[in-house]
């Protein structure tokens, strides 16, 4: 079962055997047997009954797709459940699959036992291969597990650090500043040539909020005898997915970290979701206590268990799409906390769906709570000092492009120093995850003194 639940289901071998049984299905359900006419039986000739039987799976596909066509209208534009316009691949699967469903039922209307089995069968067959083909076009959710919630990665066991003692200093000497990490550093023999990369709970004591595993990743500086303190990076990422995509950016991080002698920053991807079907939004709320979760659950554990080095400076708070959103969010609530803000194809405000919609189920109705839960308003209300905020998107990506660009201005307004990134030929699948994360980290490398600084 293991196997099963790790098999790679967006390299498109899975969809494209998906599709093949499909299509071979669909030709059999078109397909309809009339048996030999004799000419006492009184029945329609058999050229007759073949012509109805087309017309019946012609109408019956029609209607299916219609009935597709309407799902994505009533889902996309008037409740606006994804907060930006399907892909034409998206509509393709979803008319597609519907037409077939409805080929499938005009078998089980009209045949015997045995075609009435099989077109249910169908039924399950053409609704999982679109939600395959759908699955890998937007390629987060990697395996079966993924796609279903369930976790099979390996736990992370997190090295306990010996603190280093301190020198006292000569109360007549000057105090001298420390060089920066990357000048000071020396890697010891039998470093880690990789982090080690897995997942951990995190006690959610204060919030109640029932989160997913996080994934943590130790770059090979954190796996030594005695490690020095590191920056740590917080991320969230978006729905559909879960911290599991993280793995998509796992071999950047062992590449900067290769590339400065081990050096790289402590990354824990949380869950601020909960679940695939559900988004609490990222505040206080009888759908979740997000904000607690992450503001005293998440920085608790972080302060209590992994080797971070002190100060503002040294902590980011990152995510892409909805956890772009709670990222800008967060960050600009809290720059006590964070001095950084990684906001890959963020969306620009909390969103069920159309305004009304968030603000009736995410705010109980009051509008004045929506409005200031907004990162523009935040930003608009606050002024920030040595504050730095990285925004990505891609240019195939023109919703949240827009909504980036939007949130870049504000931030810029506000006085955060800020970045602007946007990757050619990029849209907002996980292609801009994959972009997004390696187009930022090396900014914030020389901010966290991993790197010499940027010339």
């Amino acid at each position: 079962m293991g196997s099963l639940l790790s098999l790679n289901i967006v390299d498109g071998t899975i969809v494209a055997i998906f599709g093949v049984a499909s299509l071979a299905m669909l030709v059999y359900l078109a397909s309809h047997r009339v048996p030999a006419r004799r000419a006492d039986d009184g029945l329609p000739s058999t050229w007759v009954r073949r012509r109805r039987w087309i017309m019946v799976i012609a109408f019956s596909a029609l209607g299916g797709a219609a009935a597709g066509v309407l799902v994505i209208v009533i889902c996309e534009v008037f409740l606006n459940l994804f907060g930006t316009p399907l892909e034409l691949d998206t509509h393709a699967w979803v008319v597609g699959s519907f037409a077939a469903v409805g080929v499938a039922v005009a078998n089980i209307w009209t045949s015997r036992w045995w075609r009435k089995a099989i077109a249910s069968s169908a039924v399950i067959l053409f609704l999982a291969t679109a939600t395959l083909g759908i699955n890998a076009s937007y390629g987060l959710n990697s395996t079966p597990a993924s796609l279903m919630g369930i976790n099979i990665a390996d736990p992370l066991s997190i090295p306990r650090a010996d603190p280093t003692p301190k020198a006292t200093p000569s109360p007549t000497a000057a105090p001298i500043p420390p060089k920066p990490l990357w000048q000071r550093w020396s890697p010891p023999a039998g470093m880690p040539a990789t982090g080690q990369y897995g997942t951990v709970a995190i006690p959610s004591t204060a919030s109640g909020f029932v989160a997913r595993l996080a994934y943590l990743y130790l770059p090979p500086a954190a796996l030594v005898a005695d490690p020095p303190p590191l920056p740590i990076l917080i991320m969230m990422m978006g729905q559909p997915g879960g911290p599991d995509s993280s793995g998509k950016f796992l071999a950047t991080l062992n590449s900067l970290a290769a590339a400065n002698r081990g050096l790289g920053p402590i990354v824990l991807t949380i869950d601020q979701i909960g679940s695939p079907t559900q988004n609490p939004l990222c505040i206080d709320s009888p759908r979740g206590n997000v904000h607690t979760y992450v503001m005293t659950d998440v920085v608790n554990y972080v302060r209590q268990h992994l080797h971070v080095a002190d100060g503002r400076l040294n902590w980011a708070i990152g995510g892409y799409s909805n956890g772009g959103e709670c990222a800008l969010s967060f960050g600009a609530k809290h720059p006590e906390v964070f001095g950084s803000i990684l906001d890959v194809s963020g969306e620009i405000s909390p969103s069920l769906g159309s305004i009304d919609s968030t603000v009736n189920l995410g705010f109980g109705g009051n509008r004045s709570q929506y409005d200031a839960e907004l990162p523009l308003t935040i930003m608009g209300n606050t002024r920030y000092a040595d504050m730095l905020a990285i925004f990505t998107s891609g240019s195939n990506d023109h919703y949240y492009g827009a909504e980036a660009d939007a949130a870049e201005a504000a931030a810029q307004a506000s006085g955060m120093t800020t970045h602007r990134i946007i990757g050619q030929g990029v849209g907002h699948r996980s292609d801009a995850i994959v972009f997004g994360v390696p187009a930022g980290l090396p900014i914030l490398y020389p901010r966290w003194e991993l790197s010499a600084p940027i010339q």
